[in-house]
């Protein structure tokens, strides 16, 4: 009797425990509404990154298919293979080809006298800007030009030519939407930064791609063109070194206005912009633009 009674007695409670259980209650649930609270705002800063950054996996950024497919294309178009190193330098087992080998598959009519090193200190110039806007559309496009430093070609010459591309009467400008502003602080919503070749792999390999010191690739807010392409273009676009540097920025932005990759649309067509134009021009005519002489947007079917 006097155990059963003492059992009873520690089951019964107190005001004083019943306030420890009430509040020891009322902490779990501001834990958990905290916890739930967090897991939201994560969410919606992913979500608002979407666009700079397709998602995370295994801890760091991962590009998108589109330039997962871009890169592995182009690697393919080289007779390359990628090599086991994704996040630096030469793939293990190659060398870096010389810029005097490299330039006996140029397509541009005269020799390049740029050196092209295989990697560089990593840190850029960026271009001074002037504030102009190229075109007329409402929604203005902030960008910036980088260069490595240690390179030959000056931030400002490349911003010159990749502003021209962006103001060509058959350029993005056509849409009557969008124009672009060249800014050098502040923010932006896309940076061309021109690099070596071992710095390329650092950068696109961060992101998971493997350019194998050979091709450019986009990830985030980053065009990064390898400077071995911009000097010497591809052995498998067939048209001068200018209109190679066109099509690389053409694709490039045209993916960050929205446009995904098409195909050719007919034997001896132009070619889209949006195409993947070093995996072969199935029948149809190399071009580095997305607009015709009569302001007719160069398409073709989707590529899925």
């Amino acid at each position: 009797m006097g155990r059963s009674t003492a059992r009873r007695s520690r089951r019964r409670s107190t005001p004083e425990s019943d306030g420890r259980v009430s509040r020891s209650r009322r902490r779990r649930r501001r834990r958990s509404n905290r916890m739930v609270l967090a897991g939201l705002t994560l969410g919606a800063v992913l979500l608002a990154g979407g666009a700079a950054v397709a998602y995370w996996r295994d801890g760091r950024p991962q590009a998108t298919d589109d330039q997962v497919a871009d890169v592995a294309d182009a690697l393919d178009a080289t007779g390359r293979t990628a090599g086991p190193d994704a996040t630096g330098g030469t793939p293990s087992g190659s060398s870096s080809p010389s810029a005097s080998a490299s330039a006996k598959a140029s397509p541009s009519p005269s020799p390049s006298t740029i050196a092209i090193p295989p990697t560089g200190p990593g840190t850029f110039v960026t271009a001074d800007a002037d504030g102009t806007t190229v075109g007329t559309g409402s929604r203005v496009r902030r960008y910036k030009v980088l260069v490595e430093k240690g390179i030959d070609i000056r931030a400002s010459a490349a911003a010159a030519e990749i502003s021209d591309v962006l103001a060509h009467r058959r350029g993005w400008t056509k849409d009557g939407i969008n124009s672009f502003r060249l800014v050098s602080s502040g923010s932006s919503d896309f940076v061309v930064k021109i690099a070596t070749p071992g710095t390329v792999d650092e950068i696109c390999g961060a992101y998971g791609l493997d350019t194998g010191g050979e091709v450019n690739c986009a990830v985030g807010k980053d065009v990064v063109v390898n400077l071995k392409r911009w000097v010497l273009g591809s052995p498998q676009f067939d048209g001068p070194i200018g209109e190679y540097r066109a099509l690389i920025i053409n694709h490039e932005v045209g993916h960050r206005l929205g446009h995904g990759h098409e195909t050719c649309p007919g034997p001896g067509r132009p070619a889209p912009a949006m195409m993947q134009q070093i995996k072969g021009l199935k029948g149809c005519v190399a071009n580095a633009w997305p607009y015709d002489d009569d302001g007719e947007y160069l398409s073709g079917p989707s590529v899925p």
